[in-house]
């Protein structure tokens, strides 16, 4: 399925539906076959997030992953093909409450956005809501191109859950 700028949704594979919810903010939800404690440990154990977080069809490699998920703690995640040709997301986490949200800064720019990950967990499944709330339309604008991988990402996810044991597949 791809509804692409079709009621506010910028991009969807049927399971992940990124969608443009004002002016200035963007959420992406997917609901995951796994308890939230497996989702949030794949979401903030760095070695567990660099094996799904960069879509594979971009064809950069995370050349490092560093996170203190922690209130108060930071974040660099460092891509390139080699170490002259790099660049980095960086930021600090505001808010975090275990296995259920965070919240971090993205502080690349002047207009970087705040960004919210929850975790809602329902019968051994969890929905999982990732928003990131921009400084101005124009911003958030600029950034949705970098949000075309995401239905990607997600899948990738999805695949590193059945490896740590959790159900896996098709989760609706």
């Amino acid at each position: 399925m791809d509804n692409r700028q079709e009621n506010d949704v910028v991009v969807s594979d049927g399971r992940t539906i990124v969608k443009r919810t004002s002016e200035r903010e963007i959420t992406v939800t997917r609901t995951f076959n796994a308890p939230a404690r497996i989702v949030f440990e794949a979401w903030t154990n760095a070695g567990l997030f660099a094996q799904w977080w960069v879509p594979k069809s971009l064809g950069v490699p995370l050349r490092s992953c560093q996170m203190d998920v922690r209130t108060g703690g930071t974040y660099r995640l460092e891509f390139g093909q080699d170490a002259e040709n790099t660049w980095a997301f960086f930021g600090k986490y505001i808010e975090v409450v275990v296995p259920e949200r965070i919240v971090w800064t993205n502080e690349e720019g002047e207009n970087e956005a705040i960004s919210t990950v929850t975790f809602m967990e329902h019968d051994g499944k969890t929905l999982l809501t990732f928003s990131e709330v921009h400084p101005s339309k124009e911003a958030l604008d600029e950034s949705l191109g970098g949000m075309e991988g995401t239905p990607e990402q997600f899948a990738q996810l999805d695949e590193l859950l059945i490896t740590l044991g959790a159900g896996g597949g098709s989760a609706r």
